[in-house]
C-alpha cells in the first residue's frame, strides 16, 4: 500500500510541474500546440485539430527525461 502512495505522490508532482510549465508557456505566448506540422482542418460546421508535431516533440522530451532517469539509477 505504501508503494501506491509513493506512486500517487510522484504522479501528482509531475502533473503539478506540467501544469506550471503550461501556464508559463501560455503567458510567454510560446507556440506550443500550434507548431508547424500540426494538422488543422476548418470545415463549415466543425474543426478537426491533430497536434502531430506537438505530440512528437512531447514524446521526444519525455523519452529523453525517462532515459536520463533510468541512466542515473544504474
Amino acid at each position: 500500500m505504501a508503494d501506491v502512495g509513493k506512486l500517487l505522490l510522484v504522479v501528482g508532482g509531475v502533473m503539478l510541474l506540467l501544469g506550471a510549465v503550461l501556464l508559463a508557456a501560455g503567458k510567454l505566448h510560446l507556440p506550443f500546440g500550434r507548431l508547424p506540422g500540426d494538422i488543422v482542418y476548418r470545415g463549415k460546421h466543425a474543426i478537426f485539430y491533430f497536434p502531430l508535431a506537438t505530440s512528437l516533440l512531447v514524446s521526444l522530451i519525455l523519452s529523453l527525461i525517462f532515459w536520463l532517469i533510468n541512466r542515473s539509477r544504474h
